[in-house]
């Protein structure tokens, strides 16, 4: 992923989601980035290319001893 594909989805992530989230590229040459707020990491968006036509895929990591500390 280019420096400017992860600047472009900061930008859209934050528009939509939340305006603290960071987009940070990974030390290796792969097809993804981490998304970070603050110093947690909430997941991966990851580059797919399929017939010509680029997408990003957003995946968010929920640990369940993250959801025992909620009441409901």
């Amino acid at each position: 992923m280019t420096p400017s594909e992860t600047a472009k989805l900061q930008i859209f992530l934050r528009q939509k989601l939340n305006p603290d989230l960071q987009v940070q590229r990974r030390n290796r040459p792969d097809e993804c980035a981490e998304i970070h707020l603050g110093d947690e990491c909430l997941g991966i968006v990851s580059k797919i290319i399929d017939e010509g036509e680029t997408s990003y895929s957003f995946e968010i990591t929920i640990l369940d001893i993250d959801l025992e500390e909620l009441e409901v």
